[in-house]
């Protein structure tokens, strides 16, 4: 058997010295209340086989070409997290290794993203799903170009979602929200104030700095591990025009801190993302 034979075979990488090392195995998510998934989440146990659903056997047995022995993980994107291994690579049937479902975290991450030319929102949405936001929520700003196109862009943003959320092996998939106007922007600011959420906005005339937002972050996980109530932290990330005056003087009366990221200006494809991995940090995700 050949060295590549070998890497796919036993899902091996080849390391910085020419040894293979493990690499982690692919996630497929799956929707088990659909009729091609026959599969019972709340009956499944370590031994059993069963049979992938059409969808999934397509992608990791004709695309990603696994084979008989090699293994692979599922998903519901509602915590389930099974490892299986091929056991018939052409009927698509799998044995079961081990179930298990990951609680989310209580402190949440969501980011209210704009509308964005050139696909940057499609981008930016694609490297919050890998960094593990747990809510994105389109924005139909002032200044955006492009259109939300009911049963176009929402179907675009969920292949963006899902198909990110299994190269991230993620077992909970972001939850994608309706498209808001920025009037229900500012409800939601309103409503955070009530049940002690935290609402920020990236605007590069910001006077509050980066370091007072965190501070704020760890008050509020403080309060959620005191309580454990979940609460959300949600970052609103402005078109490539930027949030206009008007948004931004909405949002500030409506109880959202206001911050600058840093003296560069970032792309909104790019913004929300480095705003979510410093969260990440300070909550400890990344730990």
């Amino acid at each position: 058997m050949n060295r590549v034979a070998r890497c796919r075979r036993y899902r091996l990488k080849p390391g910085g010295d020419g040894t293979l090392v493990p690499m982690t195995e692919a996630l497929f998510l799956f929707d088990p209340s659909s009729d091609d998934a026959p599969v019972h989440t709340d009956e499944l146990h370590s031994g059993w086989n069963i049979t992938l659903p059409q969808n999934v056997r397509k992608h990791a047995i004709q695309v990603m070409r696994l084979g008989k022995g090699d293994g692979l993980e599922l998903s519901d994107g509602r915590g389930l997290r099974i490892q299986a291994s091929i056991e018939d690579p052409q009927n698509g049937v799998v044995k079961i290794l081990s179930v298990g479902k990951e609680a989310q975290p209580t402190t949440r991450l969501a980011l209210i993203q704009a509308l964005a030319k050139g696909g940057h929102d499609e981008q930016a949405i694609d490297m919050a799903t890998q960094i593990g936001v747990d809510a994105i929520i389109p924005w139909q700003s002032d200044r955006s170009i492009a259109r939300w196109k009911e049963g176009r862009t929402d179907r675009k943003w969920l292949q963006v979602i899902q198909s990110a959320t299994e190269q991230s092996r993620r077992s909970w998939r972001p939850q994608l929200a309706d498209h808001v106007s920025s009037k229900q922007i500012a409800a939601i600011c309103k409503r955070a104030n009530v049940h002690g959420d935290l609402v920020i906005v990236l605007h590069q005339d910001a006077s509050e700095s980066w370091s007072g937002i965190e501070e704020a972050a760890d008050a509020m996980e403080a309060r959620c591990l005191s309580d454990a109530r979940p609460r959300t932290i949600s970052v609103i990330v402005g078109p490539e025009g930027g949030i206009s005056d008007d948004e931004i003087a909405l949002f500030k009366d409506s109880g959202a801190k206001c911050c600058v990221l840093g003296s560069n200006i970032l792309r909104a494809s790019c913004a929300g993302a480095v705003a979510l991995s410093l969260l990440s940090r300070a909550l400890g995700r990344w730990s």
